[in-house]
Parts: structure tokens; sequence; C-alpha cells
């Protein structure tokens, strides 16, 4: 089964985002509220993929993004988020998703990406 970490600083989103991804079959090993939690919840249970929000208070998304591929450069990632900056380098990551999403464009993404 495919393994995943849910990274938003809204706990409602990762709650129900980790809700829906469960109904469809894949296992969310981990519930992280910002960046440095989700660099460090990645490390410690080494997921297939990291669903990643880009903006959240304190540690961000390109934070976590940072912190993971310096020591994994082959990391599956996942950002999410409700607008994009211009300086967002996509190449970092495997897939981008805005707000809001379908979720089932997000369950295909990841069982595509983590095989």
């Amino acid at each position: 089964m495919t393994s995943v970490i849910v990274a938003d600083d809204e706990h409602d989103v990762v709650d129900t985002l980790s809700f829906l991804l469960e109904q469809n079959g894949i296992n969310v090993i981990g519930k992280a509220y910002d960046g440095e939690e989700a660099s460090e919840l990645f490390f410690l249970h080494k997921p297939d993929v990291i669903l990643l929000d880009l903006n959240m208070p304190n540690y961000d998304g390109h934070y976590a993004i940072e912190k993971i591929k310096q020591k994994d450069p082959n990391a599956k990632i996942i950002a999410i988020s409700a607008y994009l900056d211009k300086h967002f380098q996509a190449n970092q990551v495997s897939a981008v998703f805005s707000k809001p999403y379908e979720i089932a464009e997000i369950v295909e993404e990841i069982k595509k990406i983590a095989n």
C-alpha cells in the first residue's frame, strides 16, 4: 500500500485530506502542521510520497522541500498551494496542485509517482 505524509497548517485540511486518501486506499503514515515537522516526519517514516502545503507559518513548504531534497534528492513531493509565487521552482517537486483541488486527481498522481 502506498504511504504518504500530509502537511498543511490547517488541521481540518490535514484531517479531511487524510480521510479521503485513506478512503482511496492510500496509507497516511504521518500528519504535519508546518514544514519543519513535515521534514522530520519524512525522515522518520520514509513515505512513498509527501503532500506539502507551500504556504504555512513559521517553517513553510519551501523549507521542507529544501531540507528533504538536501538529504534525499529522489524524494517524491507533491506541492499544494492556494497560490504559487513566481519564484517557486516546480522542478523541485513531482507534481503541483492548486487549491481547490480534486481528490481523485491527487490520488491518481500519488499512485503514479509512487510506483
